[in-house]
């Protein structure tokens, strides 16, 4: 399964990167779920994304043990991926659109928000992510998100 999923969700010129880093994350049932696994690559500088879901977690997850699962899928992601400087991690959730609202093309309006994003570079230690992700520099969360989205603790 964990090899279907890496195929089905990688994306980015480096489609191989992505692969082989879906298939060390989708090894794992993550209570946020993991969307898509992004590999790009410009002039020998690799940069991978991984995108999750806000909303219809896999079980319930507070605010700290989310934090881990952010610190689990970065460290995975560059032992995986060891060219890769750079990953960006974003959580969206789907936006209601109404009905003949254009979604595709150049008018078209957005049907995700991006409610939390965090940019770990190589060499960032676990420990200093952590505290950084605690601390939110360099970190954006949208609180009306988190309020609803964390089970209480």
């Amino acid at each position: 399964m964990a090899d279907l999923d890496a195929h089905s969700r990688a994306s980015g010129n480096r489609i191989d990167v992505a692969t082989a880093v879906g298939r060390r994350i989708f090894t794992t049932t993550w209570p946020a779920q993991v969307l898509q696994v992004l590999a790009n690559q410009n002039a020998g500088d690799l940069v991978l994304g991984l995108r999750l879901s806000g909303v219809k977690f896999h079980s319930a997850l507070t605010r700290d043990a989310f934090y881990a699962e952010v610190v689990a899928l970065v460290s995975r992601a560059f032992a995986a991926a060891p060219q890769a400087q750079e990953i960006d991690l974003w959580v969206s959730v789907p936006i209601v659109v109404g009905r003949d609202v254009v979604v595709s093309g150049d008018l078209a309006k957005p049907t995700t928000k991006t409610v939390y994003t965090v940019t770990v570079q190589r060499g960032e230690s676990p420990e200093k992510l952590r505290a950084r992700l605690h601390g939110a520099a360099g970190v954006f969360l949208d609180p009306a998100w988190a309020r609803d989205a964390f089970a209480k603790s």
